[in-house]
């Protein structure tokens, strides 16, 4: 170590390089603010109205004051909108209308649904707008600003402010994705389909396990599923296994029997993830052909039984468009 040269450091003892606010003071912004004061910058004011949203700011950003949105914006220089998709679009007419954006203020959105477009009326109030949305479940603790470090964040910006979103993503710890503004929704769906809705898919297999006797249905899963998922981010649809993929139609009927008896809720449910996995397994070669007849029958019968919201009966041929659900369903279940 070159004992000439000065020490490391801390970022904290940095001087602020942007005021910033949080409007929504929900899992997502107190967390963004936190990790963007480690980066040097200085959160000034949040607005919250739930005692969650209070208790919350409190932890992650103590000693900043909790004020109206309107004061939020009049006191920092960067603001983050953290507040759920559909309340977004009012929230920006609003704040545009009633001259609370300065001009040259940085307005960031954290919506994965929408780009800056949303953004318009503060735009055209002279701010500068940024989508920047953080490819993670966040649990509104401080746990929250370790894990946005290597957290992918789904970034759309105008060019002009190109190196802006990237430098604020990278401070924050997170690596920038860029995302037209176009594909938004596209991009939204998929996150939602491999995250919402596989939280539904463990929840409920816990629950099936603990009607079927297991004592501990996390622990008798979390191998299996941490496997399944690691598998199937390598090798996407060559992962699958199970009864749907070799088309065991015997065993998938009785899945569906018992189903219907013990959690008949489960049963739409499963008729769905399993047709899309067959489509995929055909549409991959996986599963033979000679032995989807059978599968297919199966799941028509089940279908015609009179499950809501099943799809209904179609040839199985590959739709190519699951959008990964294969992760879901039997995969790695011998």
């Amino acid at each position: 170590m070159n004992p000439s040269a000065p020490p490391p450091h801390d970022p904290r003892d940095r001087p602020a390089r942007l005021t910033v606010g949080v409007v929504g003071a929900g899992r997502v912004g107190p967390a963004l603010a936190a990790s963007l004061r480690l980066a040097g910058h200085r959160p000034v004011a949040v607005s919250g109205v739930s005692d969650a949203s209070v208790r919350r700011a409190a932890a992650l950003l103590p000693d900043v004051p909790l004020v109206t949105p309107a004061d939020v914006l009049d006191r920092a220089e960067l603001v983050l909108l953290t507040v759920p998709d559909d309340a977004l679009p009012g929230l920006v007419e609003g704040l545009a209308e009633t001259g609370a954006v300065r001009p040259g203020q940085l307005i960031v959105h954290t919506s994965g649904r929408y780009g800056t477009r949303v953004l318009d009326p503060a735009l055209r109030a002279g701010a500068l707008p940024l989508a920047l949305h953080p490819v993670m479940t966040f649990t509104g603790t401080s746990v929250d600003v370790q894990r946005l470090a290597g957290c992918s964040f789904g970034v759309t910006a105008p060019e002009e402010l190109r190196l802006a979103a990237e430098a604020l993503v990278i401070e924050m710890g997170g690596e920038p994705e860029w995302i037209a503004e176009e594909a938004r929704p596209l991009y939204h769906a998929a996150l939602a389909l491999g995250a919402n809705h596989l939280v539904t898919l463990v929840a409920q297999a816990m629950e099936l396990l603990g009607k079927a006797g297991v004592t501990a249905p996390d622990r008798m899963l979390g191998p299996l599923l941490g496997a399944a998922l690691d598998n199937a981010l390598r090798s996407g649809d060559a992962a699958l296994t199970g009864p749907v993929a070799r088309g065991d139609a015997g065993t998938v009927a009785a899945h569906v029997a018992e189903l219907r008896e013990h959690a008949p809720g489960a049963v739409a449910g499963y008729l769905a993830m399993a047709r899309t996995t067959a489509d995929r397994a055909l549409a991959h070669g996986m599963l033979k052909a000679e032995l989807a007849e059978d599968l297919l029958d199966v799941l028509a019968d089940g279908e015609r039984r009179g499950d809501p919201g099943a799809p209904g009966p179609r040839p199985g041929g590959g739709s190519g468009d699951g959008g990964g659900s294969g992760d879901g369903g039997p995969g790695g279940v011998r």
